[in-house]
């Protein structure tokens, strides 16, 4: 069996990302601990953007895309009366208004929200118009053209009204929704203009705030040994996925890649699991179980 400094470090690690560095850079931060082999982000913040940033090592980057498919929480302040051409603070003025919406006005547009809709992406966001990025497009004056895409907005809440000018909310939302689209969006419904001043993911996933670790205690610990203590299982990401146990014979079959029977294993997906340890994600039909994506523990 390969030892851990031979196979190198296998998990995840939370990330409280303050503002300004790019999801990139944090993740080429945690590449300096000790033993990293591959490192993955699960889904990008804005570098104005703070929180949760959960990047996965090793064989947990093949967990990467699951943890995206789940719901995100952020917290987020919109500023009324201007429109930016970034559709946050760091964007020009391109627009202003006198116009400013009342809390009951809130309240009744956030309902239009709730549930699956289409948004229109930022031109300035990271999407590929014939093969090239649109915010490098914007940035060369043109005006791209992204398709609506469909969103889910599960919860949406105005929690405080700070001042006339601008107001606090709480989203829980699907892969693929922009934050500062949806302030556009909920701006011009309710007949003003508006832009995202503040940003904060709060969880990701089944990734939340509080088993972050700071931007600056992961530069402060990066090469020492110490910065494992936070380091969280591959299986945390995988936490929504029931658990299959299975023998180590059939253990050695999936991780050839070929299916198993197991008695009474319903169908869906499951976390296969050997002595406790995951080794696979597989698919199961009729009592057979064929693997996804093995993992090499």
């Amino acid at each position: 069996m390969s030892t851990p400094a031979l196979q190198g470090i296998n998990g995840w690690l939370v990330v409280d990302k303050p503002s300004g560095p790019t999801s990139a850079k944090i993740v080429s931060v945690a590449k300096q601990i000790p033993d990293v082999r591959k490192a993955g982000h699960a889904g990008t913040l804005d570098p104005l953007a703070t929180g949760v940033l959960p990047i996965a090592f090793g064989e947990a980057t093949k967990t990467i895309r699951h943890v995206m498919e789940g719901l995100k929480q952020y917290e987020f302040t919109i500023n009324w009366g201007e429109e930016r051409s970034t559709d946050d603070s760091e964007g020009i003025v391109i627009a202003s208004t006198e116009s400013r919406p009342t809390q009951q006005e809130i309240e009744s547009a956030l309902l239009t929200f709730i549930g699956i809709t289409y948004q229109i992406p930022p031109i300035y966001s990271a999407l590929k118009v014939n093969g090239q990025r649109a915010y490098r497009l914007a940035r060369c004056g043109q005006t791209p053209e992204l398709k609506p895409r469909e969103i889910l907005i599960r919860r949406f809440s105005l929690i405080a009204i700070p001042n006339r000018d601008s107001a606090f909310f709480k989203l829980q939302c699907g892969k693929g929704t922009y934050v500062r689209a949806l302030a556009r969006d909920l701006s011009h419904h309710l007949g003003t203009f508006g832009y995202v001043s503040s940003l904060r993911r709060t969880q990701t996933g089944p990734f939340h705030e509080k088993q972050s670790i700071s931007l600056e205690k992961l530069q402060r610990l990066r090469h020492s040994s110490c910065v494992l203590k936070y380091l969280l299982p591959l299986r945390t990401a995988l936490a929504d996925i029931p658990a299959l146990s299975i023998d180590g014979q059939s253990a050695d079959r999936l991780r050839r890649g070929q299916a198993v029977h197991v008695s009474g294993a319903d169908s869906g997906t499951a976390v296969i699991l050997v002595s406790g340890q995951p080794i696979a994600l597989a698919s199961l039909d009729s009592g057979w179980v064929r693997p996804k994506r093995v993992f090499n523990l």
